[in-house]
């Protein structure tokens, strides 16, 4: 099986990815995660990586598809994997499309969490970090026991600086701007769109049950 999210920043994705995770124990890869294990490992992909980014570039197409694959060639990604990040252009997904065929997988599911955008802008601006150990916060979901501070160490939580209004809204601008054409290639696929506004626990008990008409179906 093989997943792909969609959704803007402050969607919920990562909760989403978690307990997709634990439903079908197939493993979760972010593009973050393929950029950062490359340069902790070393890797010929990671050193170059790491010279684009420190001299202030953007990582191409062509090296996040050869990190992808040597990522998904492990073998906690034999049974299938889901994807948070990738891909983020149509020539990046054209190019998995064909990794796909190629390696005999089946065509993805895609789940698009959609929200506003004034949704997202309150459920960004209302996240406080600590400085202590790193922990997040939400004041509208997930509020510390006492307002402003840690529950674990008492850390006095702060706002990130790029967690206010102005660039939250220009992030979703240019979200919508990359993303959009990805979603239309998809959009004739096995492709769901679904209300991210909603409850967490009522999200995940929609994606579970396409998830397991999948299961089934494929059985």
């Amino acid at each position: 099986m093989i997943i792909l999210m969609f959704g803007p920043p402050g969607c919920g994705k990562g909760t989403q990815a978690c307990e997709i995770v634990g439903l079908t124990k197939i493993t979760a890869i972010s593009t973050g995660d393929l950029l950062r294990g490359e340069m902790k490992a070393g890797t010929e992909l990671g050193k170059k990586a790491q010279d684009i980014m420190a001299a202030g570039g953007l990582v191409s197409d062509e090296l996040v598809n050869d990190m992808l694959v040597s990522r998904i060639s492990r073998p906690d990604c034999k049974e299938g994997f889901l994807l948070d990040g990738y891909p983020r252009t149509v020539e990046q997904a054209k190019f998995l499309d064909g990794v796909l065929a190629q390696r005999g997988f089946p065509s993805p599911i895609v789940i698009h969490l959609d929200v506003s955008a004034d949704l997202v802008v309150g459920r960004i601006t209302a996240r406080k970090q600590c400085p202590v150990c790193n922990r997040i916060y939400n004041t509208m979901y997930q509020p510390p026991k006492n307002p402003g501070v840690c529950d674990f160490d008492n850390g006095v939580l702060f706002t990130r600086k790029d967690d206010n209004e102005e660039t939250v809204r220009e992030r979703l601008r240019a979200y919508d701007r990359l993303t959009d054409p990805v979603i239309r290639h998809y959009s004739s696929g096995n492709y769901h769109k679904l209300d991210g506004a909603r409850a967490p626990e009522v999200v995940f008990e929609e994606i579970s049950g396409l998830l397991q008409r999948e299961l089934v179906g494929h059985a």
